[in-house]
């Protein structure tokens, strides 16, 4: 399938460059009939007995900045998954580095050990005391290369779910979620459960090859927990509606069906690459930001929405809606 299928106008003016404050003041376009609203109307807009299902990843301190230690020179690592020392993590620049170059961030010691290739590197980080405390320590919040500005507070980045460290990128569709809106679901019937997905670099790249069959995705570790999944068993016992916010939530869900709208207990990795043609097996509403175009975020939408993501992104764009990660959100239905 031809990749610029995928492709739209997005203006720089309708990126955002500044959260919104309160976060559910953001405003929340139901597709179903192009309505406009705010994020707090969500309850509203949803039924008693249906299920909201959000991203509970926390995002880690993954931007490291610091320099080659040969020559001095700026170095820059974002840092996506690692097991122990062992990493993969974009790099850049990227030349004149090889196997063996030694970075250096603020006493955190990274060897290359494989690459760069496409701007990926696997290193082998190392410092004294705890790893990890340390990254925290040192590291800075990965804001979107999009986003010119600075965050006050680098929480903001952070959804109210976020809890499992993690990610290189906030799960931004949860981004608009308050406690308000949250009792609001309550009040409603409609009941609130979180799986976990580690944000990685598919969620920012753009697809660059032409045709999608030759876009290779990255995969990112996921767990549907028992109660996530006997929360959907409830779901569908009562005649709810499965609601996820965001893409992430949508491959850690489908990554975990069994067939019959059920999930089950699942901790792994997930490649799914969700296209047109692709059957949606649990998940029924979509709660989501307006995305990059050509991404892989888009293709998924298209797959979830049909044809009618196109002129959804038109009647947002034409409205005034905020794009990309601090910006406002949609309401989608599968078709």
């Amino acid at each position: 399938m031809d990749t610029s299928l995928f492709d739209y106008d997005l203006p720089e003016s309708s990126i955002a460059q500044a959260p919104i404050e309160p976060r559910d003041s953001s405003r929340l376009l139901d597709s179903r009939n192009l309505s406009d609203h705010t994020f707090a109307d969500l309850p509203t807009l949803l039924d008693p007995g249906d299920l909201v299902v959000v991203n509970s990843t926390r995002v880690r301190k993954a931007r490291l900045v610091g320099s080659k230690a040969d020559s001095g020179g700026r170095a820059e690592l974002l840092l996506l998954d690692g097991i122990g020392s062992r990493w993969r993590a974009m790099v850049k620049p990227a030349r004149r580095l090889r196997s063996g170059s030694v970075l250096d961030f603020d006493g955190i010691k990274a060897i290359v050990v494989d690459g760069p290739a496409k701007g990926l590197v696997t290193v082998d980080l190392s410092a004294d005391g705890d790893l990890e405390e340390r990254i925290e320590e040192v590291g800075e919040i990965p804001l979107p290369p999009y986003y010119k500005s600075q965050l006050a507070d680098p929480e903001r980045y952070q959804t109210m779910f976020a809890k499992s460290l993690g990610s290189a990128a906030a799960p931004t569709a949860a981004l608009h979620f308050t406690p308000a809106v949250v009792d609001a679901l309550a009040t409603r019937h409609i009941e609130l459960t979180q799986v976990d997905l580690t944000v990685g670099i598919d969620t920012f790249r753009p697809i660059d090859a032409p045709d999608l069959d030759d876009h290779e995705i990255h995969s990112e570790s996921f767990e549907v927990s028992d109660v996530a999944a006997e929360a959907v068993a409830r779901c569908r016992k009562r005649g709810g509606r499965v609601v996820a916010v965001g893409t992430t939530t949508v491959r850690a869900l489908e990554s975990a069906a069994t067939g019959g709208r059920l999930v089950e207990t699942r901790t792994g990795s997930t490649d799914l690459f969700i296209t047109p043609g692709y059957r949606f097996e649990v998940v029924d509403l979509l709660v989501t930001n307006f995305h990059v175009p050509k991404s892989s975020l888009v293709v998924m939408i298209a797959a979830f929405m049909g044809s009618e993501w196109r002129s959804t992104y038109e009647h947002a764009l034409d409205a005034g809606y905020r794009f990309l990660s601090f910006g406002d959100a949609m309401l989608a239905q599968r078709s």
